[in-house]
């Protein structure tokens, strides 16, 4: 109310100044009827009709001159006020004419014109700019010189579990963002507790001439592991081969000595050493070439042949070829999968005995598998009893297992089957109680996304 007032105030001040100047424009006529009078040239009623005269035409000059020249600048006055309090809907009259008022006037409306234009681009920039960060699959955060956050998008507040009025005005020690923002440019570093890697893209921008800092998150895992699946194929394809070529001639010439050995019918020690010893390295080379052939699966696993599957009897039949342990089976919703039913039987087979296996190892506990739809997408969850799990990060490393007799492929090769499928397995230890849980998320019939990663056979 006081910024209204004062604007009030100085336009009856300068009213007031132009009146009086009217008045001293007419105050030499004035005081020339008064000599006149004093002198007795003039007579009373001629002084006053002469006085009324005077008077009259200093009105009108005086409205004449606040109207023409005052309200025009009032009203500019005016107009600029309400393009600083940003509305741009007014306009000054006059503009048309040709003064210098009327010249002042269109600058002024062209100013507003173009701040309005200005206004309507940076509503639509900033619409913008909010749109493509709620659609941004990237977390983003803006962190001001005290580290506390400023701005976040979705996938930002999804990251850290928090909502909007949770997470800005916050520091970055209490999101637990501080030793992201204090790692480098283009690092790695994990997150929370879940076993994503996530990149780090640090830049640095100014806003009301103070120091912000801006951090962009990329989840890597998915290509980090499969740069990792694509080194250690073409590191199996290598040594398969390589050891497949070596292994070949060794259990061949084995076998014919052994057979060499036989015929010669002889009894003594050195006989009978020779016959175990070639039998000893005829049987590991046959060994270490089944066990070499296990490995190549990773390499020569086809690309999926896509057709509807029902995914209740799908889980039926597995169940059932399981006999170690009762599976508890919970029926979900009748869901449709577009998947090649051998490799996804082989998933959930492999999936299915690390649960069985890890609950024998601990009490023998019932397994329980069951499956939900999330709208485009369907959930399968295999729970165990067992010990849970103990390195997360080497879960889908190939050739790791903690098993004394394991191969260490079976879940590197569940993982592949479901990424071809356009899915994905994650595994962790269960909230509730001791055992692990296996989710596998696979896409339903009619929106699997194209694969376009192809497997070489």
């Amino acid at each position: 109310m006081a910024y209204e007032a004062k604007p009030r105030r100085r336009t009856r001040q300068a009213i007031r100044r132009a009146w009086l100047y009217s008045m001293l424009l007419s105050l030499p006529g004035l005081i020339l009827v008064c000599i006149f009078f004093y002198q007795r040239q003039i007579d009373l009623v001629p002084a006053l009709l002469l006085g009324a005269c005077l008077l009259i035409y200093l009105a009108l000059c005086a409205s004449a001159f606040v109207e023409g020249l005052v309200r025009p600048v009032q009203t500019l006055s005016n107009v600029v006020a309400s393009l600083r309090e940003g509305d741009y809907s007014f306009r000054a009259r006059g503009a048309s004419s040709h003064d210098a008022l009327g010249e002042l006037a269109g600058e002024i409306n062209a100013l507003a014109d173009l701040l309005q234009r200005q206004r309507v681009r940076s509503l639509e920039a900033t619409a913008l700019l909010a749109r493509v960060l709620e659609v941004m699959h990237a977390p983003l955060f803006a962190f001001d010189r005290e580290n506390r956050l400023q701005l976040v998008n979705t996938a930002g507040l999804k990251l850290l579990g928090r909502s909007m009025g949770r997470s800005v005005g916050f520091s970055a020690s209490e999101l637990r963002l501080d030793g992201l923002l204090a790692a480098p440019d283009q690092a790695i570093r994990p997150f929370g507790d879940t076993a994503a890697r996530w990149l780090l893209r640090k830049a640095a921008f100014r806003q009301d001439g103070a120091p912000h800092t801006l951090l962009v998150l990329a989840d890597v895992s998915v290509p980090l592991q499969e740069e990792e699946h694509a080194a250690w194929k073409r590191l199996i394809r290598v040594l398969g081969h390589e050891l497949s070529n070596s292994l070949a001639p060794i259990k061949s010439i084995a076998g014919s000595l052994l057979a060499r050995v036989e015929s010669l019918n002889a009894d003594d020690a050195a006989s009978h050493d020779f016959r175990r010893g070639l039998s000893v390295v005829e049987s590991r080379a046959d060994a270490l070439h089944r066990f070499v052939q296990s490995y190549r699966q990773l390499a020569q696993l086809p690309p999926p042949r896509l057709r509807p599957v029902l995914l209740a009897p799908l889980m039926e039949r597995i169940v059932l070829l399981e006999q170690r342990l009762p599976t508890q089976l919970a029926p979900g919703p009748a869901v449709t999968l577009d998947a090649d039913p051998d490799q996804l039987e082989q998933m959930l087979i492999n999936l299915l005995a690390n649960a069985v296996e890890a609950s024998l190892g601990n009490g023998a506990q019932p397994v329980r598998a069951t499956w939900t739809a999330a709208g485009s997408s369907v959930q399968i969850v295999i729970e165990d009893h067992g010990l849970g799990i103990a390195n997360p990060e080497n879960l889908f490393v190939p050739f790791y297992t903690t098993k004394p007799t394991g191969s260490g492929i079976g879940l590197a090769l569940a993982q592949q089957i479901a990424r071809a499928h356009g899915g994905e397995i994650a595994l962790m230890n269960r909230e509730d109680g001791d055992g692990a849980r296996a989710i596998v998320r696979l896409p339903v019939a009619g929106t699997a996304s194209e694969i376009n990663t192809q497997v070489e056979l």
